[in-house]
């Protein structure tokens, strides 16, 4: 029978408890900074706001060659799929976290204003006067009272027939890019009842709209751009299109000209002069994949991947670029040590945050190697850095807001992976296995032995004389690196699926098996590992820690973010905690109860998990405890003193709602759900409730 936990985590309270983000977890703070999907401007004040992962940047454009960033303060709780500028207030579409409303009055320090959390996922926004309009993907347009922006509320929606992507609104009007299905108008002139004017099929999927004029722009995928007359909303009509060499994703219009973010194509510049013969005449392929793109005075501003792009398009036949603005496109793994966080951020290499203030953390410092920078570990001075493209580099950072490199290694095979063992690196190095390099001599590392795994060798963890490889389809491999010149394997456990990350503590090996879930394998033989236990998480699992009882297990491409498993009984794992991230969950660091998540493309997520505590031991001895206390089902309440004749203690759900009145001595938990509760003890001082976090697992 799995063990009860004991937490204790005392309090004063004068009112209910703070819900959690999901099941014993709560936010606590990111840098979310990733992909780049939309753009917005403030061209009165020459202002570029660009999102990235769920942050956003704010960039001074008045020099088009030369943006000047003045703030990355603002970091939302989603995704940044959308942005609308309107009167000193930025306004994001932030996929699973809905609508979200920053003060940007004063741009290098903007300030959070409210958030209102939609049903669906909010892909992009448009605001007109008091209400913000938000394509909510399957959940249709959402219409938000913005009115008092610390307290948006939603008034009216409507649901399209497909997926609502884009969303444009004029006058009376809101203009729905709507999937498959094409270009649908909502009478928005009662926000209260959104009610449909008309329709106009189109080919492709429709992923944004802009009206300028008596014509709808859709940007429409794989069907390029299309032209729609709008002037009787009741029976629009396409009057004109030009199929783009890419996918149409978002389309801006300015004098006469459409510019189209065309993904792998970059941008395309389309005369619009006569809307019945759209003709590109001009275009710029970016590095990146274009995702979003808004004009103004001559200039194109693309959200470009992991880039915002400024493109003169003075020269509409001659689009060129004029200035640019790097950002990290995914954080794909995360070290800490003291107050800094180290990521390893993909093509912007290693970024280095401090994080002694866990809710606001800060960028201080980043070292770029010629490659993408997959994973890292962290030893003393140094960082150990897997490039993808270079092999392993040695990072000095005695100095952390200055990073430099030491020395280098070219590996043979990409690596992914790296753990350091006293003056021993040891790569996983997909199909060259596993290397052990000697970095005694930081600015010289060399490699003393290697062992190559028969499968792909994506990530290892080192103990004692062991070295565990999670070696793909071949399983976990345990290698004997007691002579670290003749690194030779001992044992195997298969896997059903792929293993992708693996943690060791004890005698046991955690390891992530992508489709399979986390896998529970005995490794008190070496020579003869065995799979005594496993949970099916509900994603694709990339990766794991441990930390006393609990395994941690990331959830990566379905976005199901992280799980929380409790494996003091090995062979029956239980999920006790989870947390929705924004991104796609990768690599994660722990430090105590604390979980630094990489989310790929929405950056650092940091993460509380609220059930850290102690095992009771299963024969221990049952005492009344001095604070609440639960024991194998049974929740102990100290006897109060002083308490006035009549008061109760209670226990309360995460939400505030009373669930039991509770008596001195043992009380039955048991049938309860597991999660968060809180004893709200009886006292002789009403001002002054003595609360106490308790969980209840199985």
């Amino acid at each position: 029978m799995k063990k009860s936990i004991l937490f204790v985590a005392v309090c004063l309270l004068a009112g209910s408890a703070a819900a959690a983000d999901s099941l014993n977890c709560r936010f606590v703070g990111n840098w979310p900074f990733g992909v780049s999907f939309a753009v917005a401007l403030d061209s009165a004040r020459d202002l570029a706001f660009c999102g990235s992962g769920g942050g956003v940047y704010v960039f001074d454009v008045s020099d088009s060659t030369n943006p000047v960033k003045l703030s990355e303060a603002i970091h939302t709780r989603g995704l940044v799929r959308g942005l609308c500028y309107q009167t000193n207030r930025l306004y994001t579409a932030g996929k699973l976290q809905g609508l979200e409303i920053w003060d940007v009055s004063v741009p290098a320090s903007p300030g959070f204003l409210g958030r209102f959390d939609t049903p669906g996922w909010a892909l992009d926004v448009a605001v007109a006067g008091n209400f913000a309009y938000v394509a909510d993907r399957d959940s249709g347009l959402r219409i938000i009272d913005v009115s008092n922006p610390q307290s948006p509320r939603e008034v009216g929606h409507y649901i399209a027939p497909d997926w609502v992507m884009g969303v444009s609104v004029v006058g009376n009007y809101a203009y729905l890019a709507d999937g498959y299905l094409g270009l649908y108008i909502v009478d928005v002139s009662d926000p209260q009842n959104p009610q449909l004017a008309g329709s106009c099929g189109a080919p492709g999927q429709a992923m944004d709209v802009v009206v300028v004029g008596s014509h709808a722009y859709l940007a429409s995928q794989s069907s390029g751009l299309r032209v729609i007359d709008i002037s009787n909303p009741a029976s629009p009509q396409e009057v004109g299109f030009f199929n783009t060499s890419g996918a149409a994703l978002s389309v801006a219009v300015a004098g006469g000209y459409a510019f189209v973010a065309d993904s792998s194509a970059g941008l395309r510049v389309i005369d619009v002069s006569t809307p019945q013969s759209p003709l590109e005449v001009g275009y710029y392929d970016t590095p990146g994949s274009s995702f979003g793109v808004a004009v103004a005075v001559n200039h194109a501003y693309l959200a470009d991947y992991d880039a915002m792009r400024v493109i003169d398009v003075s020269d509409p036949g001659n689009p060129r670029q004029v200035g640019c603005c790097d950002h990290p496109p995914a954080v794909l793994c995360a070290a800490v040590a003291g107050n800094y966080a180290y990521v390893s951020a993909y093509t912007a290499g290693l970024r280095v945050l401090d994080v002694s203030n866990l809710a606001d953390p800060t960028e201080v410092g980043f070292y770029s190697p010629p490659g993408r920078t997959y994973a890292l570990a962290v030893a003393g001075d140094y960082a150990f850095v897997a490039d993808y493209d270079s092999g392993l580099r040695v990072v000095d950072i005695s100095d952390p807001r200055s990073p430099r490199e030491a020395g280098r290694y070219q590996t043979p095979a990409p690596p992914r992976a790296v753990a350091i063992l006293d003056t021993l690196a040891f790569v996983a190095d997909m199909g060259a296995g596993l290397r052990v390099i000697r970095v005694s001599d930081p600015a010289h590392p060399v490699e003393v032995g290697y062992y190559d795994t028969p499968g792909y060798a994506y990530s290892l963890a080192v103990a004692g004389n062991y070295a565990y490889v999670a070696d793909a389809s071949a399983g976990l491999r345990v290698v004997d690196i007691s002579n670290p010149l003749s690194p030779n394997e001992v044992g195997y456990c298969s896997t059903p699926s792929n293993a992708t990350d693996v943690a060791v503590a004890g005698n046991y090996a955690y390891v992530a098996n992508y489709t399979a879930g986390l896998r529970v394998i005995d490794i008190s033989s070496p020579q003869n590992p065995q799979e005594v236990g496993s949970y099916d998480t509900p994603g694709y699992s990339w990766g794991v820690a441990v930390a006393g009882n609990f395994v941690y297990v990331t959830d990566a491409i379905s976005g199901d973010g992280l799980h929380v498993v409790d494996v003091s009984d090995p062979q029956h794992p239980q999920e006790v905690g989870y947390y929705h991230t924004p991104g796609n969950a990768a690599r994660m660091a722990v430090a105590g109860n604390t979980v630094f998540v990489a989310d790929q493309n929405a950056g650092l997520q940091i993460v509380e998990f609220l059930g850290a505590g102690i095992a009771e031991a299963p024969n221990a001895k049952v005492r009344t405890p001095n604070e609440p206390t639960i024991v194998r089902g049974l929740l102990f309440l100290p006897p109060a003193s002083g308490v006035e004749r009549g008061a109760s203690s209670i226990l309360l759900d995460i939400s505030g709602r009373k669930v039991l009145d509770l008596q001195p001595g043992a009380n039955d938990v048991s049938r309860l759900s597991p999660g968060v509760y809180f004893v709200r003890e009886a006292q002789a001082q009403a001002q002054a409730q003595a609360v106490t976090k308790v969980v209840v697992t199985r």
